[in-house]
């Protein structure tokens, strides 16, 4: 299955992969709109760590894992992994309990801006194409990948 892939050596964390996943997601599918007037969720996370006074940023996003324990735990059947391996959110069964927040083992899924739901990277699924981050990363430091089949 293809996955989002971070390479954080290219990472220089500019955040066009937020910016990118946002307007994605938004119903004008326009930068500006978005940010101006859509209350839109990145369902991925610049991340940045400094060791020896060096700046390293990635992106954290859901690894789609193969056993997702985001699924196991959520009480209400909302996070479920579709028959391509894509992990799930129903947003209208949400009960905003955050369980597959706590069980999620890389910190990848959050609170929604508003606060009521979880919000997690769906591959951009209802695009069809890939994924909105990986297809506009300027450095590369985001693929989409199957890695598994390179084995």
């Amino acid at each position: 299955m293809k996955k989002v892939y971070a390479f954080e050596k290219n990472c220089l964390g500019c955040g066009l992969c937020e910016v990118y996943c946002r307007t994605a997601h938004s119903k004008s599918k326009d930068i500006i709109k978005t940010y101006k007037k859509e209350n839109i969720d990145s369902a991925i996370t610049i991340e940045e760590i400094e060791k020896n006074g060096i700046k390293t940023f990635f992106a954290l996003q859901c690894r789609h894992c193969v056993e997702p324990k985001c699924v196991q735990a959520c009480i209400s059947g909302a996070m479920y992994k579709d028959e391509n391996g894509i992990v799930r959110n129903n947003k209208e069964k949400c009960v905003g309990c955050q369980s597959c927040i706590m069980a999620c083992p890389f910190g990848a899924i959050k609170m929604s801006v508003s606060g009521t739901v979880v919000s997690k990277c769906d591959l951009c699924v209802e695009n069809g194409n890939e994924p909105a981050c990986a297809k506009n990363c300027p450095n590369g430091a985001l693929k989409f990948i199957d890695l598994e089949s390179n084995k």
